[in-house]
């Protein structure tokens, strides 16, 4: 088609457009305006084409040169990807917040994610966590994948089922953190309610690792190249730290120094109690022992002296 009259370029472009195809032309020339404009993506060149090719088109090669329209494709697959691992982890941050708070509201009256940590927790993900995955470079992988179609749902099967799976871990370990925390690690309610905003953080940050790869099994490939990935990482757990520590006010939390202290005076405590209890019931025991024992010898001088009896009885008797 290179050398067909601009109506032909046209008529093969509306054609194809036709018949559900994705087309993309190239073009320098005037008379390749048409067809740039009609097709979905017009690609001209940056220094032979001209001026109403350029305005046509949604693409300028600017050192015209072919080779770059493949950094094109890899960088707009790369984008694609980031923003699915971006939605996948979103996605399951809300769906876990939101079951869990129903949940805890319907059976406890009472819900572990106040407006203050939900607001901490997605500044954690629209911030943070969408840097380290939406600066993710461009692989030769994605140049083997199949392309995308236009009807393609943006969330994909296993995507939802990377969402559920995570967020239904999610789930299990808050609940039970919610409903049975006081009792497995012998703290009281607020410290209960900062174990769940530790937690919960660092589940988002562990779903970090998974966001990285939507397909495959091995999510640590290629970790230990991206230092950003890394130094986001450390930036949220040292936010977290200073969050607990210096602004409980604005957590409504406790800070970790006082809960292993709290927790460790809570466990002399019943450590001592049982103790003391342990130390009454022997002392019970030896009270119970001697009693009987006593009992015993008066039984054994009653005979004694009733058997004196008899026999004196028996000598007067005589």
């Amino acid at each position: 088609m290179a050398r067909s009259s601009p109506f032909d370029k046209l008529l093969m472009v509306q054609c194809l457009k036709q018949k559900g195809h994705v087309v993309a032309v190239t073009g320098d020339d005037t008379n390749d305006a048409p067809a740039l404009k009609e097709a979905h993506i017009g690609l001209s060149m940056g220094i032979q084409g001209t001026e109403v090719a350029k305005e046509s088109s949604d693409i300028i090669i600017l050192d015209d040169n072919f080779t770059s329209v493949a950094t094109v494709l890899r960088w707009g697959r790369c984008v694609y990807d980031n923003i699915q691992k971006l939605i996948q982890l979103q996605l399951t941050m809300n769906v876990a917040a939101l079951v869990i708070n129903v949940v805890a509201a319907v059976s406890a009256r009472e819900v572990p994610f106040t407006e203050l940590k939900l607001l901490w927790v997605n500044l954690i993900l629209d911030t943070l966590c969408a840097l380290t995955l939406a600066t993710g470079q461009p692989t030769k992988d994605l140049m083997e994948e199949p392309p995308v179609r236009r009807t393609q749902p943006l969330i994909t099967n296993i995507m939802w089922r990377n969402i559920l799976g995570q967020a239904l871990y999610q789930i299990a370990v808050v609940l039970t953190l919610q409903f049975s925390g006081e009792s497995i690690f012998d703290v009281n309610e607020k410290v209960k309610d900062t174990l769940i905003l530790n937690t919960s953080v660092l589940c988002q940050v562990f779903n970090q690792f998974n966001a990285r790869k939507l397909e495959k099994k091995n999510v640590f490939e290629g970790m230990h190249k991206n230092k950003l990935f890394w130094g986001i990482i450390g930036i949220t757990i040292i936010l977290e730290v200073v969050v607990v520590e210096f602004l409980k006010k604005f957590a409504d939390t406790e800070r970790l120094r006082k809960m292993a202290m709290m927790g460790w005076m809570e466990r002399e405590r019943r450590n001592r109690e049982r103790r003391k209890q342990a130390k009454g019931e022997r002392v019970e025991v030896d009270r119970r022992r001697g009693d009987g024992v006593a009992d015993s010898n008066v039984a054994s001088d009653g005979s004694m002296v009733m058997g004196v009896r008899v026999e004196e009885k028996e000598e007067m008797q005589f």
